[in-house]
């Protein structure tokens, strides 16, 4: 093995993996509590734990190399495939945080059983449990690992194990870069089973500033390297067309296309999938690990304030260390056959010894940060709302803690043997897109209509991943089996036209269910008339168009701080004093308008897990 990393290097890395085990043994005994404090830290969690928490766990290692790839592929503005799901976080902010809070619930999961009544709705809740605790869990983690199989390819050209390159396991092939991984994942689960969410949480902090602190390092020295001679000089080197943060309509260079991310393309990311389709991280209406951070929370305003955090810092913070990286990666390696590999060249050929196993770190602090917390979250899934509620329902505390931890272990081997199937990132993340398209509206308006039910939610979970089943097979599935993300228009609207129809040809949910979750959440709104008027004496959140301005001024918020930092690196000093005055004005009326409204009716803290257990153990 040809190593690029100097003793310094090794000792900084090794520092890390010290730090982090300390940290996951301090929290040993606090998580073995019981489940409350093993998934959700005891709900005593402040907002910019957690809010940075949530930031940690989307910067993945598999994050900048896919970064790369959309900016080879599509220039800047092909980062749109993931700057369209800040319209879904800032649904989250102002329509979802609190009212997460105030179910009280340990998964965003068991929250079906909160909103739906019946046999149905316990099907949805085991159906979803397996399917996004373990199959599109585990999925995820494989292409988390992919991306560090790939940093270990670079760093490490010709690596060997044991004097072998690759191995055969089961007929499996492994390579050896691969089989590192194999013993980091390993790491990474031991980890989780014994820290729990305050371990993972805690940890993340850590793992955010030398992650971030890293890529803001290399993005620095790649960019004043004589090769590129900085900003001026890259921008040079560079069709012009790289550089627009929206894409281009009909527009060719000498009779061939330029570099840009087409408009029907950006009309599907911008129009459709931030609110139709799930994913990690950016589900519409919260959820995942997003909705367990947030009901980690010590209130409704902590919970308020971690999603607004993590929003600004996903979207405000992150992305230009790594699009500068991934343009300075198309300069220098202008014929890569695997794009993603850019960025660690780059990091490879660029950073001095001491920098470099910091940046080795950060993407190893990355990786851990993001494996542990889909460990957490999914073993949430299995265990609190399957084992418990169908398998082992009348069992202590310290089994059910137990069993989480097994089941931790248990996904980290199974993602692994899933990395091993996996070729791209990007058609990774299209396929959970795919078949999740059209679900999204079902998880929006199940908090703000009453006439959702648990068949509206099953009939959107399943119409899409039967959609693309068939296309996997090879049946002839008119629009559906168009590419990304131009297949979501026939998914989704083929999904609507399905739940809809669901909805209405099937009976509502309970009406006493329906009336202790309005009179416990409180959600407000016209959908919810009927049982506001039987339930005068509930004060619920109201109208909804003052959350409208909020979400509205959020966005612009976000949208100018990002485009407006970009502006500044590459001297488009005018586009950049328009965005700056956007921003500050949609900041001034956010401020002002929860300044008036204010946060002193905060829903006082219940004993949610006990009522949690008399519930379950009545059904």
């Amino acid at each position: 093995m040809v190593s690029t990393l100097t003793t310094l290097d090794w000792i900084l890395v090794a520092s890390y993996f010290v730090f982090a085990l300390s940290i996951a043994l301090y929290f040993y005994s606090r998580a073995g509590k019981n489940t409350t404090e093993f998934f959700l830290s005891g709900r005593n969690m402040p907002w910019w734990i957690i809010g940075t928490s949530m930031v940690a766990t989307t910067f993945a290692a598999d994050t900048p190399l896919a970064v790369t790839e959309m900016v080879a592929l599509d220039g800047i503005a092909g980062n749109w495939l993931w700057w369209n799901f800040l319209m879904g976080g800032m649904l989250t902010v102002f329509f979802f945080a609190r009212l997460w809070r105030r179910s009280g619930v340990l998964t965003d999961v068991e929250f079906i059983e909160l909103r739906y009544a019946g046999k149905q709705a316990a099907w949805l809740r085991g159906i979803k449990a397996i399917y996004f605790g373990l199959l599109m869990n585990i999925i995820i983690l494989g292409w988390v690992s992919l991306a560090m199989e790939s940093i270990f390819n670079v760093l490490f050209p010709g690596m060997t194990l044991f004097g072998q390159e690759a191995f055969n396991f089961l007929g499996i092939h492994i390579s050896a870069p691969l089989l590192l991984v194999g013993f980091l994942i390993i790491f990474v689960g031991f980890f989780s089973l014994i820290s729990g969410l305050w371990g993972v949480a805690v940890t993340d902090i850590f793992q955010f500033v030398i992650a971030l602190g890293g890529t803001i390092v290399l993005a620095v020295y790649a960019v004043n390297i004589p090769e590129i001679g900085g900003i001026a000089g890259l921008q040079e080197k560079l069709p012009p067309e790289t550089f627009q943060f929206l894409p281009t309509i009909g527009q060719t260079a000498e009779g061939v296309a330029v570099l840009s991310l087409s408009f029907g393309a950006f009309a599907a990311y911008f129009g459709v999938q931030w609110w139709s389709s799930w994913y990690p991280g950016a589900e519409p209406g919260g959820g995942g690990y997003v909705a367990q951070r947030i009901m980690s929370a010590k209130d409704e305003k902590h919970a308020l304030f971690a999603t607004l955090w993590f929003n600004i810092a996903h979207y405000c913070l992150r992305p230009w260390p790594w699009i500068i990286v991934a343009l300075v990666s198309l300069v220098l390696y202008p014929n890569l056959a695997d794009s993603r590999e850019g960025f660690v060249l780059v990091m490879r050929d660029v950073l001095p010894p001491g920098l470099l196993g910091l940046l080795f770190a950060a993407f190893l602090a990355a990786f851990t940060s993001t494996f542990a917390a889909h460990l957490n979250w999914g073993t949430s899934y299995l265990v609190n709302d399957f084992w418990r509620r169908f398998i082992k329902p009348d069992e202590d505390e310290k089994h059910y803690v137990f069993v989480s931890r097994v089941v931790t272990f248990l996904l980290a081997i199974l993602a692994f043997f899933v990395t091993t199937q996996l070729s791209t990132i990007r058609e990774a993340w299209g396929l959970v897109l795919t078949a999740s398209g059209g679900l999204g509206l079902v998880l929006i308006l199940r908090w703000y209509w009453w006439r959702i039910n648990a068949w509206s939610e099953l009939a959107a979970s399943l119409t899409p991943i039967f959609l693309v089943v068939l296309v996997l097979l090879g049946v002839p599935v008119p629009g559906i089996q168009d590419p990304f993300p131009m297949n979501l228009y026939y998914v989704v609207a083929i999904t609507t036209v399905i739940w809809l129809l669901v909805t209405f040809l099937t009976k509502p949910t309970d009406h006493k269910k329906l009336t202790l979750f309005f009179r416990k959440v409180r959600p407000g709104g016209p959908g919810w008339k009927p049982l506001q008027e039987e339930n005068p004496d509930i004060e619920d959140d109201g109208e909804l168009m003052p959350l409208l301005y909020n979400w509205v001024a959020g966005v612009v918020l976000v949208y100018m701080a990002l485009f407006g930092f970009g502006h500044f690196l590459f001297g488009n000093y005018g586009s950049f004093a328009m965005c700056l005055v956007a921003g500050l004005l949609a900041l001034g009326y956010l401020y002002w308008d929860l300044s008036k409204r204010g946060f002193d009716t905060i829903i006082e803290v219940e004993d949610f897990d006990h009522k949690r257990d008399a519930s379950e153990a009545g059904q």
